[in-house]
C-alpha cells in the first residue's frame, strides 16, 4: 500500500512552523557545553533592546552648528552617527562601546589627527592589566585600530576600524569606538581634522 504525500502549505502548517522557529533560541540557549552551538543570553537581549535604539537622529539638539561636521556617539545604543558640515549627508554605524562605565568617557571633544593605516602601543594601564600585550604593534592585520583612524583631543582616545568584526555592537574596547574596517575607511574620507565629537 502506498501513501501519497501532499505538498501544500497551509496557515496552520506556516503557523506551527514559525512557533518553533521562536522557539528555538531558547532552547539552543539551553544546551550545555557539549553542544555545537553557543548562544549568549546576554548579547540576545542587547540585540533585542539595540534593534529599537539604532534609529537616525537629528544633530539639532547635540550641537548648535556643523561646523567642520559632527559626530555623535551613542554609548547605549552603540551607534556612530555623523553628519557634513553642509547637512546634507548623514551616515550612521554600528560601533564598539567601551567595556565598563571606568573605562567610558562622555563629553564633548574633536578630531585633531588623521591616520591611515595606524600603529598601536598599548596605554600604561592596558599594559598593567595585561602584561602580555606587545608594547607596539606595527599596522596590519594584526592592528587594533584597524586600517583608519581619528585620533580625538582626549589623549588615547580614538574612532578606529577593527579586523575582529566580532567586537561591533558590543562593549569590547579598552576606551576607543571601534567600527568596521569599511565604515573608518568611509567616515575617514568625510571627517576632518576640526571635526565636532559628543560621546554620550
Amino acid at each position: 500500500m502506498a501513501f501519497k504525500f501532499k505538498n501544500t502549505l497551509n496557515r496552520r502548517s506556516f503557523l506551527a512552523g514559525s512557533a518553533a522557529l521562536v522557539g528555538a533560541p531558547a532552547f539552543a540557549q539551553s544546551m550545555d557545553s557539549s553542544g555545537t552551538v553557543e548562544i549568549e543570553e546576554e548579547v540576545t537581549e542587547i540585540v533585542r533592546r539595540n534593534i529599537s535604539s539604532f534609529r537616525s537622529l537629528d544633530w539639532q539638539p547635540y550641537f548648535s552648528n556643523l561646523n567642520n561636521g559632527a559626530i555623535l556617539v551613542d554609548i547605549s545604543s552603540r551607534a556612530l552617527h555623523y553628519w557634513s558640515e553642509d547637512g546634507q549627508t548623514y551616515k550612521l554605524y554600528p560601533s564598539s562601546v567601551p567595556l565598563s562605565e571606568d573605562l567610558t568617557r562622555r563629553g564633548r571633544t574633536r578630531v585633531t589627527q588623521k591616520v591611515e593605516g595606524p600603529s598601536w602601543r598599548p596605554t600604561p594601564s592596558m599594559l598593567k592589566r595585561n602584561p602580555d600585550w606587545p608594547a607596539f604593534v606595527p599596522p596590519g592585520p594584526d592592528n587594533p585600530l584597524g586600517t583608519h583612524a581619528l585620533y580625538l583631543s582626549w589623549t588615547y582616545y580614538r574612532i578606529h576600524g577593527t579586523h575582529d568584526t566580532r567586537k561591533i555592537g558590543r562593549r569590547s574596547s579598552n576606551g576607543c569606538i571601534g567600527l568596521y574596517n569599511e565604515h573608518i575607511a568611509e567616515l575617514f574620507q568625510m571627517a576632518k581634522v576640526g571635526t565636532q565629537v559628543l560621546l554620550i
